[in-house]
């Protein structure tokens, strides 16, 4: 039978107690997390958002009735102890904050009975993850749970009260909006008052943050809940919060120092980690050209080195072909693995043809310095003693070449060495790289489109002495764009933004769009831009990613409290579901059958 809390109130709760408290009469509440019954005397661990706390009841302190309920305890029962702090009888025990005191239980109330849970109710859960998010109520009493969702509460309070004294603004944008296909797919939301027509949810605040610009607002920030309707990876989640923010009368400078002074302060306060300011930067083309990424984990060498000029008098047809296409021949030395099984190496080219690679040419140099390679036959002994030199291959290495097209070469070989250091075991958690990658492109080719789109967004302002070039060469023209990278995960992204009409229509164009389609889709904004448009720039961080890293968790939904699935589903409340035909009639919408297959 649950029992009533009146008259009682909470003095701690169970992990803020210590040897300072020994000798008081406390009130402590929380769950039983296991109870073990010595005959006469029963330990109880009692469990709270701070901690583990022991109890020990005996019936000579606590009087027969609370003795009696004692032995029912189960673990997860909800109860309410009054007594005294006591120096721990027994050996301290070191794994605990509050390892050297106990509590002499006096009175016991049992709150709410429970049944017996799913899963044990502990850190690093054995258990699978589906059932854990069925029972997520229960997941989240976990202690590495708790600990994830209060270090994410203080990475935002901090965040509010950083740029509030920096002088921002926390300004709330509208969740219901226009649809403009740009970017990922919307969600959407039918109008009942506006039959046949649909609001969209934001998949961010853009365009709502350009405009608090050109209104004046000088600085603004917001925690800011954005969707996106798009094939889930294991680190992306239809629902997501990016702290947003954008600046007025600033350039790219500004916008980076004011964000390297919030990590700082984040990492310092909340991790005692020192980040070394200023951060590194590194423009777009050095992190292709060096890490073969734009978001480079900076934890380990093993850089790529172009070697198209030291082969492109070879025989080897795979080099030749891609040299003659256009591309290039690059490799990377994974140091110490020249005597990787040959297995292990086929695994990798694998691997790598996941990446859009069709091989990989390899040469392994044994500890006597002779070589063994998939394609030394192709070559003279002088071209492959040069090879291995511009790979400064030493006795013992292992060097790996993807020759294709640029795009192809990056991604294989950015993938590759990030896919042999984890097997080296050489990214650590709490080794913290951060990165700025600058002058991104502004334009990237479609090949499905056959045109070119915006890589940031299309009101990303471009670099001014490239902006001749936007007629002739397109791809060559830079932006004013700037990514923030922490360990091979890009944090956060931004850009100055375009404020003089004649570019943004001539972006507009570069993009494809005609006039007419510029002012459907961005009308109330380029309207906006007649009326005195100071200059601006922003950066978004996604709230999910920095808690996650700061936390040092594998994936996104250890940070979130009700995550959803890869099929964009809620395992717990198991959303989405049909609704009523009614609500459907009153919105005007018809589910379509699907057709039935004749047998």
């Amino acid at each position: 039978m649950a029992e009533s809390m009146q008259g009682l109130k909470r003095s701690h709760r169970c992990g803020e107690l210590s040897l300072a408290n020994v000798g008081q009469n406390v009130t402590v509440m929380g769950w039983v997390q296991k109870s073990r019954n010595k005959g006469g005397i029963i330990f109880v661990d009692l469990r709270d958002r701070s901690g583990i706390l022991q109890i020990i009841f005996e019936e000579s302190d606590c009087g027969a009735e609370s003795f009696a309920k004692a032995e029912k305890l189960r673990s997860e029962f909800v109860i309410a102890v009054t007594g005294r702090v006591e120096a721990r009888s027994g050996g301290v025990n070191e794994n605990l904050a509050t390892g050297a005191i106990e509590v002499r239980a006096e009175s016991l109330r049992i709150l709410s009975e429970s049944e017996t849970p799913p899963f044990p109710i502990e850190e690093n859960s054995k258990t699978k993850e589906e059932l854990r998010l069925k029972y997520r109520y229960l997941d989240l009493r976990r202690p590495d749970i708790q600990r994830n969702l209060i270090l994410r509460s203080k990475i935002a309070i901090l965040t509010r009260q950083f740029l509030a004294e920096e002088g921002f603004l926390e300004i709330e944008t509208p969740t219901l909006i226009k649809s403009t296909p740009e970017g990922a797919r919307d969600y959407l939301v039918p109008s009942r008052v506006h039959p046949g027509s649909f609001y969209a949810l934001p998949q961010s605040p853009q365009l709502f943050k350009q405009l608090l610009m050109c209104s004046g607002y000088d600085r603004y920030f917001q925690l800011a809940r954005c969707y996106r309707d798009e094939d889930l990876r294991a680190d992306r989640q239809p629902e997501f919060t990016q702290i947003d923010m954008e600046l007025s009368f600033v350039d790219v400078e500004d916008v980076l120092d004011v964000n390297e002074r919030l990590l700082h302060k984040l990492f310092k306060e909340l991790l005692n980690v020192e980040i070394p300011l200023p951060i590194q930067r590194m423009t777009w083309q050095e992190a292709m050209d060096r890490f073969g990424s734009d978001k480079p984990d900076m934890r380990f060498g093993m850089e790529l080195k172009n070697v198209s000029e030291v082969v492109k008098d070879c025989d080897f047809v795979v080099f030749k072909s891609a040299l003659e296409n256009g591309g290039s021949v690059r490799g990377i030395n994974a140091e110490g693995e020249g005597g990787m099984p040959r297995k292990k190496i086929d695994a990798l080219v694998e691997f790598a043809k996941g990446y859009g690679a069709k091989g990989l040419a390899y040469i392994a140099i044994h500890e006597d310095g002779s070589l063994k390679s998939s394609f030394a036959k192709f070559m003279t002994e002088e071209q492959m003693d040069a090879l291995v030199k511009a790979m400064d291959g030493k006795p013992g290495d292992l060097l790996l070449f993807a020759a294709d097209k640029n795009k192809v070469v990056w991604d294989v070989l950015g993938a590759l060495r990030l896919e042999i250091a984890k097997q080296k075991d050489l990214l650590k958690k709490d080794d913290f790289k951060f990165l700025w990658v600058t002058e991104f492109p502004l334009l990237e080719y479609s090949e499905e489109e056959n045109r070119y789109v915006a890589m940031h967004h299309p009101f990303t302002m471009p670099m001014e002495e490239d902006w001749p070039m936007i007629d002739t060469n397109p791809g060559a023209v830079r932006a004013k764009a700037y990514d923030i990278v922490l360990n091979g995960t890009e944090l956060g992204g931004g850009s100055v933004r375009i404020h003089q009409s004649d570019i943004q229509s001539k972006m507009f164009e570069v993009l494809g769009f005609t006039p007419e389609r510029a002012q459907d889709q961005f009308g109330f904004l380029l309207e906006a831009f007649k009326y005195g448009v100071p200059p601006h720039a922003g950066l978004a961080y996604g709230l999910d990613r920095v808690a996650m890293l700061m936390g040092g968790c594998d994936s996104i939904r250890e940070v979130i409290a009700f995550p959803k699935v890869k099929d964009a589903s809620c395992m717990m409340t198991e959303a989405p579901t049909p609704v009523d035909p009614k609500q459907l009639k009153e919105l005007g919408i018809e589910i379509e059958k699907p057709e039935e297959t004749e047998e």
